[in-house]
């Protein structure tokens, strides 16, 4: 799918499917909002001041125009259903839902509709009870705000780059040029949660991400900063209602 282009297809509502064995997409913006539904695998998707991780079942709403990139460490499959803003009542805001088993089946059938014709008037119907569903879809707690002030990107960049660090933010703060009070102060201000609140779910996402990919338990909460893999799983199952372990059965 390397060359298709969606804001090329005349269609204002639309989905297709596509698989990968791993998956570094550059940054794009489309004229549509998008829903991207994982249906194997777990995908990561950036936009300029958030990150979601999405694994299989799940599925994150981008409105129109944001910039984004995706990426996989390990076999992915998503459908990516594309909307006009005037199309039906959509989502007003981004984030990560779950979409119940008739969505993903609606999606499923909706993407071996053909996209160089007009929908006849089964096809049309079938994708407006899609569209119809998707403002009633719970959130996912799957997602992190990404701070903008440099100072306090610098902090998240790194913790990124090594969740498993346990240094305390005074020490972080320091390295990236500001002092503890103000880099608390940034994270509350562009992130809505404290720092502690945010290296956390920054470990979970992380966590995830492994997990999907294959890494045992044991190893995901060393590789995210837990030394006691009890506490890792009571805090994963506080997140996600289930343990590690059960999470990708």
């Amino acid at each position: 799918m390397e060359d298709f282009d969606p804001d090329g297809v005349g269609q204002p509502v639309f989905v297709t499917g596509e698989g990968y064995e791993t998956l570094d997409e550059p940054w794009r913006a489309y004229r549509r909002a998008r829903l991207i539904h994982v249906q194997t695998g777990v995908l990561v998707v950036r936009s300029e001041t958030e990150r979601w991780v999405v694994p299989s079942g799940h599925a994150v709403w981008l409105l129109a125009g944001v910039l984004h990139r995706l990426a996989a460490v390990a076999p992915v499959r998503f459908f990516s259903l594309f909307a006009d803003g005037d199309a039906a009542p959509l989502p007003p805001q981004r984030g990560a839902v779950v979409p119940d088993r008739l969505v993903e089946a609606l999606l499923m059938a909706a993407a071996d509709l053909p996209l160089d014709q007009p929908f006849d008037e089964p096809a049309t119907r079938l994708v407006q009870v899609l569209l119809d569903r998707l403002p009633g879809l719970p959130a996912a707690p799957l997602g992190l705000n990404w701070p903008r002030d440099p100072r306090a990107q610098r902090i998240a960049d790194a913790l990124s780059a090594n969740p498993a660090d346990s240094g305390i933010l005074d020490d972080l703060a320091a390295a990236a040029g500001v002092t503890g009070r103000t880099a608390a102060r940034l994270f509350v201000k562009e992130t809505g949660q404290t720092f502690g609140q945010w290296r956390q779910q920054l470990r979970l996402l992380v966590a995830l991400e492994h997990l999907g990919g294959g890494a045992s338990v044991t190893q995901v909460a060393l590789d995210v900063g837990y030394n006691d893999v009890s506490s890792f799983i009571a805090v994963f199952r506080d997140a996600f209602g289930d343990t590690p372990a059960r999470y990708f059965r």
